[in-house]
């Protein structure tokens, strides 16, 4: 996950490092790592080298360099502008964001936009479930014809998740399942690769405690060996994106937790 590399940016937990974010990519090919997940924040989004044509020519010159691709975009900007606001004018220009995002995901051969419907922007009311259930319809034909994926990151039980996929249904909304998250929620993963885990696109490594916040891998209420174990059975081919807890530095907290990973993988795969 981008910035987890890096110093915190403006203090901020996670972030795009709008002025050294280019310097990730040379430490995450030292790391042996094949790919950033980009993310999109709603502050200084014009800023976002994702969102010019001369960014967009400058990652791929990184990607050059080094080998570390972008093929996943985290988009917190609608953490922030939800596409189903309540505000016709700020919906409308949310959309406008995606469809920019979706045109240049094409550019850059990325397959996953990760959309984020949790805290300010979650759907669990079910009125703004249905707003955004019909603002992502409107949506898709972009996405089918351009073939990215809108995976969707919720607070949603299976139950509700399932059925919010169901109402979409397009083979281009997708899921990005965070297993911290859902250990926070309580939500046993179990059930949720039982009710979606065929349309898992992206993942999101991360721990935290029941109801409560990101700790190291391993110390937390998540089962991560367990899912891993489950998951061998969904034939699951995207990304594992690290968005592990982080301190004020990164790298060495992420490098502590990229061995555990790897140790635990050798474990039981």
């Amino acid at each position: 996950m981008q910035g987890r590399l890096l110093p915190k940016y403006n203090n901020r937990y996670q972030a795009h490092p709008v002025d050294c974010w280019q310097d990730e990519f040379h430490l995450a090919e030292d790391l042996d790592l094949d790919c950033v997940e980009f993310i999109l924040d709603y502050n200084d989004f014009q800023k976002n080298p994702l969102m010019t044509t001369h960014g967009r020519q400058y990652i791929q010159t990184i990607t050059e360099q080094t080998g570390v691709r972008v093929i996943s975009v985290c988009a917190d900007y609608f953490m922030e502008a939800p596409l189903h606001a309540e505000n016709e004018q700020a919906a409308l220009q949310s959309v406008d964001v995606l469809i920019k995002l979706i045109k240049a995901a094409v550019e850059l051969k990325i397959k996953d936009i990760v959309i984020p419907c949790v805290d300010g922007s979650s759907i669990q009311d079910e009125h703004l479930r249905d707003r955004f259930t019909e603002v992502l319809i409107s949506i898709m034909p972009e996405a089918e014809r351009y073939k990215v994926n809108l995976s969707l990151e919720t607070n949603l039980n299976p139950i509700q998740f399932h059925k919010l996929l169901a109402d979409i249904d397009s083979p281009r909304v997708t899921v990005n399942y965070d297993i911290g998250n859902s250990a926070s929620l309580g939500y046993n993963y179990k059930d949720e690769l039982s009710a979606y885990g065929e349309l898992i696109s992206d993942i999101h490594i991360k721990d935290r405690v029941l109801g409560g916040g990101s700790v190291i891998l391993g110390t937390g209420n998540a089962d991560i060996s367990g899912f891993f174990k489950l998951l061998e059975n969904y034939n699951y081919q995207g990304p594992f994106i690290m968005q592990a807890y982080r301190d004020d530095e990164g790298v060495g907290i992420f490098k502590e937790q990229l061995y555990w990973l790897l140790e635990m993988f050798d474990q039981i795969l």
